[in-house]
């Protein structure tokens, strides 16, 4: 089972979120440390909170020097690097990187855009929540074998409900028709899904949020989630599905207040028409 500790005590909560941004946009990253322990665990972290989505790219948690020509290809990559060879790291040609110094909780290297790539608002929420995980872990001394569980939980919980407020409105928008309006005709087979791409981006309100789902849409990992939920969207159970159960219902929920709401209204404005 994986654990977050060492990755918050490796990196600040704001580094950590930059970090996130650029594994969901794809692009190239390396860790560095003294330890193969911290390399190991960090990388695996991040990957595990990017769930429910699945790192498609290259991933050598540990690399060896002898392989290190690997961090100068142009596709994607997540590696880690003993510190013993930054040296070796300078003299290659490398293509646009962030290079995280785990050691020192800093930047290397960075495309300066990083702490735009996530929508603020949402950025700042979760920001608020991993804050109170690590004020909780300092209260109690750390980590202790008894806690570790449940703080693990609650920052499991956040980052999904960060995904689930990015993409949980997703069921609306498969359907048995595709956007160009072809539907299946064949009651003998199971109906074939469709993802209707723009009307699910043009369905946030929020200019920020569709900014960022314009990018990430075109990713491998966003396609994978898609694909996997058009072709086995009733077999899926875990724990991202429940919430955006849960958060369906509640908007549901909310429209038929709103609705009440109005005709409520609507009725007082009538009784109130009908004494003139």
């Amino acid at each position: 089972m994986w654990t977050s500790s060492v990755c918050f005590s490796c990196l600040s909560l704001r580094l950590l979120l930059r970090v996130l941004g650029s594994l969901l946009l794809e692009r190239r990253v390396i860790f560095t440390a003294d330890k193969l322990s911290t390399l190991s665990q960090c990388c695996h972290a991040v990957v595990a909170l990017l769930y429910p989505f699945v790192w498609q790219h290259t991933y050598i948690p540990v690399l060896p020097s002898a392989m290190l020509d690997i961090v100068c290809t142009p596709t994607p990559f997540l590696v880690g690097l003993l510190s013993s060879s930054l040296p070796q790291l300078t003299e290659l040609p490398l293509e646009e990187v962030l290079v995280v110094d785990l050691e020192n909780s800093r930047f290397l290297r960075q495309l300066d855009d990083e702490d735009s790539i996530l929508p603020s608002k949402l950025q700042s929420a979760l920001e608020n929540v991993l804050e109170r995980r690590r004020e909780l872990a300092h209260e109690r001394g750390g980590d202790t074998p008894g806690d570790s569980g449940h703080l693990s939980t609650v920052v499991s919980e956040a980052f999904v409900r960060f995904f689930v407020e990015l993409v949980g409105h997703y069921p609306l928008f498969i359907t048995g028709e595709r956007e160009d309006g072809y539907s299946s005709s064949s009651s003998s087979s199971p109906v074939p899904c469709y993802f209707q791409r723009e009307s699910f981006r043009k369905a946030i309100p929020s200019k920020t949020v569709r900014r960022f789902l314009e990018v990430f849409m075109e990713t491998q990992m966003f396609g994978w989630f898609i694909q996997e939920r058009e072709l086995h969207r009733q077999a899926l159970r875990g724990l991202f599905e429940v919430r955006v159960q849960e958060y369906l219902d509640s908007i549901h929920e909310n429209e038929h207040r709103r609705v009440n709401r109005f005709l409520k209204g609507l009725g007082n404005k009538m009784k109130f028409l009908s004494k003139k």
